[in-house]
């Protein structure tokens, strides 16, 4: 192993700092927006194009927002969504420190439109954590896309068997798998230790 990837949402960050919730559990009480109406009138029809990067997203939330919310401002609203989808799980991130000290690289590999991918690197701070961050409106393709892991092998310079990788979802994991990465399902209660434990033992009986 000579680099970790880790996914963001629901391995690094999850839910609101206060207690873990989702981001948008109060957002009609707070904002006056139902988190059912932003799905349907946002997110289903036009997210796959706002997180490839194929379109910003504060001209398609503003024009949404005109319709269905004309009291609330994108920039409300984006700073609402990040402020409150920001909870680190600190212990993954100290022991992911630790591994960095051995002198394995750590990048972020997720989906993530361009305005919250710059707020978990510069905002949040993770930019002095990581190496930096590959995600799917840098690349114009979200995972479990095959191009995705190909783009993001091809920026590290690196053999698909030298990264490890950690996600939530089965099916990116699955679809790193064949391309090669190591990849491993994360889920609740995981440690780091335990998850890369198979490629570190690999490295030490070279």
């Amino acid at each position: 192993m000579k680099i970790l990837m880790v996914d963001v949402d629901g391995v690094l960050v999850d839910g609101r700092p206060s207690d873990g919730l989702p981001f948008a559990t109060d957002l009609e009480r707070d904002l006056g927006l139902p988190v059912d109406v932003w799905q349907r009138e946002f997110f289903k029809p036009f997210w796959p194009d706002v997180v490839t990067g194929r379109e910003p997203i504060e001209p398609r939330l503003t024009a949404v927002l005109r319709e269905i919310a004309p009291h609330l401002e994108a920039e409300t609203l984006l700073q609402y969504w990040f402020e409150n989808d920001s909870r680190l799980d600190q212990t993954l991130l100290d022991d992911l420190a630790v591994v960095r000290k051995t002198g394995i690289a750590l990048y972020l590999a997720t989906n993530q439109e361009h305005r919250r991918a710059a707020y978990l690197m510069d905002e949040l701070g993770l930019a002095r954590h990581f190496d930096g961050i590959f995600y799917s409106a840098k690349f114009g393709h979200r995972k479990p896309a095959q191009d995705f892991f190909r783009l993001v092998t091809a920026e590290v310079g690196a053999s698909p068997e030298d990264i490890v990788f950690l996600d939530d979802t089965l099916e990116n994991v699955e679809a790193a798998r064949l391309f090669g990465w190591n990849a491993v399902y994360w889920t609740a209660g995981m440690t780091l230790e335990t998850a890369i434990a198979p490629f570190t033992a690999v490295e030490e009986n070279r």
